[in-house]
């Protein structure tokens, strides 16, 4: 049932007093909705790999799927309308929310993502590492870390680091696979690569101080998560996924968060044992680290990244990037999340114009339209129908879809 958005605003919803089986019924609905629109949509397997790749494909892909839980359940069916006429191109395989990790089958106290992400509530995923949400917040930050002194080290990499290879860590994302895997450019997502992952087991400040102090033991644990990167990217070797997205958050607004001699010391080398992993298995990566990466991006093209994700323009000028890095690497996301709230949608259909005719046109639509980051549910549901409308529709104006 089509939702007629011009007639105003959506309702807004009060999370807090919906009961959890509503949110958990929202969730499930919407995606299952979206699941048979891709199974009666055409194929976009081979296309989306030649737009990558710069060759000119007929449009510019398209992935707007970037949202919250809570916008999924704010706006429910309006929101699966507008998804379901406007399908994406690129499919996320996400075995399970980066903050929960993967949960064994014969877990006792399984935790609820929808749960613990729309509620207050903390938890510790397979790591270790204790999480902790506010209702109202989006995401989920470390709250306590399982590496407090490198005196537990020795203790974590022999007895806590968890198995890449423990049965069932991609069987949820399979049902997905079997469905789509053979038409659709569809991508198994890997959060918390390596840095982040880093971070997560010894915290931020502690992390910071390690760099320069304790060469040895960062280098032990990065190597142990670089064996555990390499196996799991191994196991998605194995389904029909195109790609694999790997999120690294390396920029502030304004610049790397450590120097690039420290970045080349001691994260390249482990970033192409990574890489040269995934494209033996003929995937294609897409790197995402959010911030101005501008000083990284280049080393990025040198390790063999496919598609720089998310592009994001409340940091980094778009047009700077093009000029520097176009027809070298693809660009993803591009659209300022962070103003989504604020445009009018005849402002998002001349920004998506703009950033389409910058980052995909001039470089063979070498670009994945869509949100530089997660949508938050406080954007109109009026602005979430023009984006999609803008960028679907501005490829079909221009004669390129």
């Amino acid at each position: 049932m089509a939702s007629d958005l011009s007639m105003g605003r959506a309702p807004m919803v009060d999370l807090s007093r919906l009961p959890l089986s509503e949110k958990q019924a929202r969730v499930s609905r919407f995606e299952q909705r979206i699941n048979e629109t891709q199974k009666n949509s055409p194929p976009t397997r081979q296309w989306v790999r030649k737009a990558i790749r710069r060759q000119g494909a007929h449009r510019c892909p398209v992935r707007l799927k970037r949202l919250s839980l809570d916008v999924i359940i704010r706006y429910g069916d309006q929101l699966a309308d507008v998804f379901c006429k406007y399908p994406d191109d690129v499919i996320h395989a996400q075995a399970y929310e980066f903050c929960v990790g993967y949960q064994p089958p014969d877990r006792a106290d399984r935790v609820d993502a929808v749960k613990v992400l729309t509620e207050s509530a903390e938890w510790t995923d397979e790591w270790g590492t204790r999480w902790g949400h506010r209702t109202g917040g989006v995401g989920a930050t470390p709250v306590d870390v399982p590496i407090q002194d490198w005196s537990q080290l020795d203790d974590f990499l022999a007895h806590r680091i968890p198995d890449p290879n423990a049965p069932g860590r991609l069987a949820s994302v399979k049902p997905l696979l079997s469905q789509h895997g053979e038409t659709k450019y569809c991508v198994g997502v890997i959060h918390l690569a390596l840095f982040e992952r880093f971070h997560c087991l010894r915290g931020m400040e502690n992390t910071f101080v390690d760099l320069c102090t304790n060469e040895r033991e960062v280098q032990r644990l990065c190597n142990a998560l670089t064996d555990y990167l390499v196996e799991l990217v191994r196991r998605w070797g194995e389904t029909p996924v195109s790609g694999l997205y790997l999120t690294e958050d390396w920029g502030s607004q304004s610049r790397l968060m450590i120097s690039l001699d420290m970045w080349r010391k001691y994260f390249k080398p482990h970033y192409r044992r990574v890489f040269d992993e995934i494209h033996r298995g003929g995937k294609d990566i897409i790197f995402h680290s959010c911030g101005n990466v501008m000083g990284i991006v280049p080393e990025l093209i040198d390790l063999g990244v496919d598609v720089l994700d998310p592009v994001q323009p409340g940091a980094m000028d778009i047009a700077q990037v093009a000029k520097q890095f176009g027809g070298r690497i693809a660009f993803s996301g591009g659209i300022d999340d962070q103003r989504l709230e604020e445009y009018t949608p005849e402002e998002i259909r001349e920004v998506v114009r703009r950033t389409v005719d910058t980052l995909g046109r001039p470089f063979g639509q070498g670009y994945i339209g869509g949100p530089a980051n997660l949508v938050s549910p406080t954007v109109p549901l009026e602005n979430l129908e023009a984006l999609s409308e803008a960028f679907h529709g501005h490829s079909s104006e221009r004669g390129i879809g």
